[in-house]
């Protein structure tokens, strides 16, 4: 024992090294300055009331466990002390119910630093104690010290319940580990806690706190900061990986989605005790990181796909519909029903694209982007991506408009201006392309109306599909494009008509490009009656100007092919009205043949136009038969020449009538004409003539007293009291219909007939020989005839 007295006092005196620097005492626990936040120089007390006098070598601690403390008599090491309590080293320096802080174990990882070099010492000298002490003897158990040898042993007391034990709250670094164990739910539950440990140190509960508790009331503040940190990379970190697809996130499977939202449901309700000042907000948080991640998820899936942007939208269509089957079926029902999450990812993901969408918009983009664009925006999203993700959303109107008014608008101008623009230029070429083929002696397939048509319909039918406002817009645009462009037709084709060189062509050659020429009308026309439907009220200027292009340009071309024709005819029509006519039908078999055959020519033009060329044939080859009639060739001198004229003319016009309507004429009101002339030359009573005049004069208003004086000069009627009476009937219908006379240009058929003026009468003696007269007389001198028009179209 001397020996081991020795070497516990030498144990004793020696100082070791790695002793603490700066401290007279050796206590781990004693503040130094620089170290703890106590004054310099004053020693306190642990808060178990055990006082920091006592000396401690980094060796002896280092021996220790950091939990636990080495062997103690009446105890092994590690086992529960006289409370029932595991005996830690903290627990030995800390009261019951005192969390551990970071503080305390950045001390113990301080002095865990020398611990390898302690063991080993510790353990040879324990060792060499052993050898003095020799072997441990066996000590009687307490059951052999109570009963006797011999005895039965006495029952057992029954046990008596232990009281429950007071669980120890976790460390910072414990609930750290289980935020990155993902158990959030426990985690926040121990935040929780330890925030309101916090606040309860904080907030005055016991007065006059020391500085060593605000001290740590401060470490502890700083915990639960950094805590909530890790707990929401942890949460949002979550988030974006259950999106991502297969991975850490996704094998986690529904139970940390859970836990997440079991994370919110616990700081939503906190938050109502914390106040407006001090909530933490998690939930709105939550939200702004499914959007972050649907962001995120949106621009890898169109980072800058080929094909332009209408590649990119499928490709965000595509992922949209992929992510959202995953919020549905997986994501949604994993969390709390309270919170909403399918609508929460959907406004994420409605307003990441909303943003994509956006920039997209505020580039400079092609044409055919911008509607490509617009198309999405207003079809393909609603439709095929909200009406399959969540209809009720979509019918009450909840996410809003993914482009602002203003931006759609702003699109949509630029759409219509590149449109206007690229159309007239394009019309303008082809306009160029076809003219130069006008003049050539081969026959070309004119494909002008048909490139025009697709080229404006591409948009017209394109605008619709995106909005109605749009495509009224898109109508109206193409609508004055269209109507420039006629104007412009008609003029050339005005010049072409008045070019030299093209009455070089031979006949059929230019009677076939004329006729190519106003087919191209026709579709034209209806493209421009079909833009006026669809286009705005304002479109009609438009419209007309449209149509009075084609109505310039098609009449020029009829009368230009009616011309070549009565050219043709005009020697037959001379025949007509003579002595000869009355007994032979020459001429009028002359022009029902010429007639018949330039028919089969017109044949080739398109059905509107061709029923307006027949009637006006069907007009002028009437005008053009009674003509002579009225210049007074014949004169009916007995009852029996006016019923040979008057037969002669019923003859013709139902030959006429015929053919027209072989031709297929609509002029049926031009049939009655000839038939109520015959009548008014062959009736004989004044009033059954005056019954005809006044039909003459109804069914044709363009006719005028000079017509029917003109007649009646020709039946021969020379009664003066008979011709006031007739006369007196076509005066009284002009005067009573006004302006109703006024008929249209198609209506009109007397206006284009000359009537030679008649005879005026001088009143002078008239000196006979040598004969007096009684009475002055009347010398009638005849008019000097004017000479008569020529056609417009004659002279050409």
């Amino acid at each position: 024992m001397p020996i081991l007295k020795s070497l516990a006092v030498a144990h004793l005196k020696v100082p070791r090294a790695g002793t603490l620097p700066g401290r007279s005492s050796g206590n781990p626990f004693e503040e130094v300055p620089g170290l703890e936040e106590e004054e310099p120089g004053q020693l306190g007390t642990l808060p178990n009331g055990t006082s920091c006098g006592r000396r401690a070598t980094l060796e002896r601690l280092a021996g220790l466990a950091p939990f636990r403390l080495g062997w103690t008599p009446g105890r092994r090491a590690g086992s529960p002390g006289n409370n029932g309590q595991a005996r830690s080293f903290l627990g030995r320096v800390l009261p019951p119910g005192i969390r551990r802080s970071s503080a305390d174990f950045g001390l113990l990882a301080k002095l865990q630093g020398t611990r390898a070099q302690g063991d080993e010492e510790a353990a040879g000298r324990l060792a060499f104690l052993r050898l003095g002490r020799g072997p441990k003897p066996r000590r009687a158990s307490l059951a052999e010290r109570v009963v006797p040898a011999g005895e039965a042993a006495p029952e057992p007391p029954p046990k008596i319940p232990e009281p429950p034990k007071m669980k120890e709250p976790l460390s910072v670094l414990e609930i750290l580990s289980l935020i990155q164990q993902r158990e959030l739910a426990r985690a926040d539950e121990h935040i929780l806690e330890l925030e309101a440990e916090e606040l309860a140190s904080s907030g005055g509960c016991a007065p006059g706190p020391s500085k060593v508790e605000g001290a740590g009331g401060g470490r502890r503040a700083r915990d639960v900061a950094l805590l909530y940190e890790a707990l929401q990379r942890e949460m949002w970190a979550l988030v974006r990986e259950t999106l991502a697809g297969p991975g850490p996130g996704a094998g986690a499977g529904a139970g940390a989605v859970a836990q997440l939202g079991q994370v919110l449901v616990q700081e939503e309700a906190a938050d109502g005790r914390r106040g407006p000042g001090a909530s933490r907000r998690l939930r709105a948080r939550w939200a702004e990181a499914v959007a972050r991640a649907a962001r995120e998820r949106l621009e890898a899936a169109a980072p800058g796909a080929p094909g332009g942007l209408a590649a990119q939208l499928e490709a965000l269509r595509a992922r949209l519909l992929e992510d959202m089957g995953v919020v549905r079926g997986r994501l949604a029902p994993a969390y709390p029903a309270g919170l909403g999450a399918f609508g929460v990812y959907l406004r994420g993901y409605h307003g990441a694209l909303a943003e994509w969408l956006s920039a997209a918009a505020r580039r400079r983009l092609p044409l055919a982007d911008r509607y490509a664009l617009l198309h999405w925006h207003h079809r393909v999203y609603p439709r095929e991506v909200l009406g399959l993700v969540d209809m009720v959303a979509l019918e009450n109107g909840e996410l809003g408009s993914l482009l602002s008014p203003g931006t759609v608008r702003s699109l949509e101008d630029e759409c219509v201006t590149d449109v206007k623009a690229q159309t007239r230029a394009a019309l303008l070429r082809a306009l160029q392309e076809d003219e130069e083929r006008w003049g050539s002696a081969e026959e070309p397939r004119s494909s002008l109306a048909q490139d025009v048509c697709e080229l404006l319909e591409e948009h017209t039918e394109r605008a619709p599909r995106i909005s109605q406002e749009f495509g009224e817009r898109m109508a109206h645009c193409c609508l004055g494009g269209l109507a420039e462009f006629l104007q412009s037709f008609q003029q050339r084709v005005e010049r072409f008509h008045e070019n030299p060189v093209v009455r070089e062509l031979l006949p059929d050659t230019y009677i076939s490009r004329t006729i190519t020429l106003v087919n191209c009308g026709v579709p034209l026309r209806a493209l421009a009656e079909r833009l006026a439907r669809v286009g705005p009220a304002e479109s009609e200027p438009a419209r007309e100007a449209a149509a009075s292009a084609l109505d310039r340009m098609t009449r020029l071309c009829h009368r230009v092919l009616a011309d070549l024709l009565f050219q043709e005819l005009q020697p037959h029509f001379n025949k007509l009205m003579r002595r000869k006519w009355l007994s032979s039908s020459e001429a009028l078999d002359g022009i029902v043949a010429t007639l018949g055959a330039q028919a089969l020519a017109l044949r080739r033009m398109q059905d509107e136009p061709y029923q307006v060329l027949v009637a006006e044939l069907h007009r002028r080859a009437l005008v053009e038969y009674v003509r002579p009639l009225f210049r007074g060739r014949l004169r009916c001198r007995s009852a029996r020449t006016r019923g040979r004229v008057a037969g002669r003319l019923r003859e013709d016009a139902a030959q006429l009538q015929r053919l027209f309507r072989r031709l297929e004429s609509q002029a049926s009101w031009l049939d009655a004409l000839v038939p109520h002339l015959a009548e008014v030359l062959q009736l004989e009573d004044t009033p059954s003539i005056q019954v005809e005049v006044g039909v003459l004069v109804r069914d044709y208003p363009d006719i005028r007293r000079k017509h029917v004086a003109a007649l009646l000069d020709i039946r021969g009627l020379r009664s003066t009291a008979a011709r006031q009476e007739i006369l007196a009937v076509a005066r009284d219908l002009e005067l009573s219909e006004g302006g109703a006379l006024s008929s249209p240009r198609d209506w009109a058929f007397f206006a284009d007939i000359p009537v030679p003026r008649p005879p005026f009468c001088l009143s002078f003696p008239l000196l006979l020989g040598r004969l007096p007269l009684s009475r002055p007389s009347l010398a009638c001198l005849p008019r000097l005839r004017p000479p008569s028009p020529s056609w417009p179209g004659a002279q050409r």
